[in-house]
């Protein structure tokens, strides 16, 4: 019996206008007609219309799916572990294109209105400031310390980006050579980089207060995310940092300047 042009459009989600064309250029000829000349598919035309429309999606032109669909050297099995690897490589560019598309809609919201080639410019491929600004906006996003730092970002321009970073740079390479050192994170040296961080803060995002600051400490250390940055520039770095804070909070004291 088989199928019309009209059913076989309906359940394969393609228009009958795409089946005929695909008839007409001997992509697709049905394998049956009726005595009033309709076409008729039969089980072997729905099987080669599934490996046109799975080539289609990944994107190959007409020309290669007929190449592709009729190679007699390919056998079932093989045609599928090609599938296979063709559909694994295509998730793989499509978890690429997501990844990229958040990470625009992440600079958007934080105001950060710089091009992805600015981006990678300023921050590198590793540096995953969406996570921070994710976990921040989990913890404070109803704040005023949150507002304050979406309004500052959004006037920042590339350059003041780049000089945030040199200064953050700057420091983390400074509390690296006190851990290296072995310098406790209580001394002063340590108490006035943490300071310092502090003070960075304060310049460029929003006003962080000594006991914001011993928050922020905290959650170095308590997410991974977090912690793989600073353990990045020397192991260790992340819960010195966050000793570090805490011994500031109790030098100058919990409540502000």
């Amino acid at each position: 019996m088989g199928w019309s042009v009209g059913e076989v459009a309906r359940f394969a989600g393609v228009s009958v206008r795409t089946l005929h064309h695909y008839d007409a250029i001997g992509l697709l000829e049905p394998s049956g007609r009726t005595y009033a000349g309709h076409r008729r598919y039969e089980e072997k035309d729905l099987d080669r219309l599934q490996r046109i429309l799975f080539h289609r999606e990944l994107g190959f032109p007409l020309e290669e799916i007929a190449v592709l669909v009729d190679d007699p050297d390919l056998d079932p099995t093989d045609r599928l572990r090609r599938q296979h690897h063709l559909l694994t490589e295509r998730i793989e560019k499509l978890r690429r294109m997501a990844a990229a598309v958040e990470r625009a809609m992440e600079a958007r919201r934080m105001g950060i209105n710089l091009t992805p080639e600015e981006r990678f410019e300023v921050f590198g491929r590793d540096h995953d400031w969406e996570a921070y600004d994710r976990e921040a906006e989990e913890r404070w996003g109803d704040t005023d310390a949150w507002a304050e730092s979406r309004r500052r970002s959004a006037r920042y321009t590339k350059e003041d980006w780049r000089r945030i970073k040199a200064e953050g740079d700057d420091l983390n390479a400074r509390v690296a050579a006190l851990v290296a050192a072995g310098t406790a994170p209580d001394s002063p040296e340590g108490t006035d980089l943490a300071e310092e961080h502090r003070r960075q803060i304060c310049r460029w995002f929003y006003p962080c207060d000594h006991a914001l600051h011993v928050n922020l400490g905290d959650m170095y250390v308590a997410d991974e995310r977090f912690t793989a940055t600073y353990e990045r520039v020397r192991e260790g770095m992340a819960g010195w940092l966050r000793d570090a804070i805490r011994a500031n909070a109790a030098r100058r004291g919990t409540t502000g300047d």
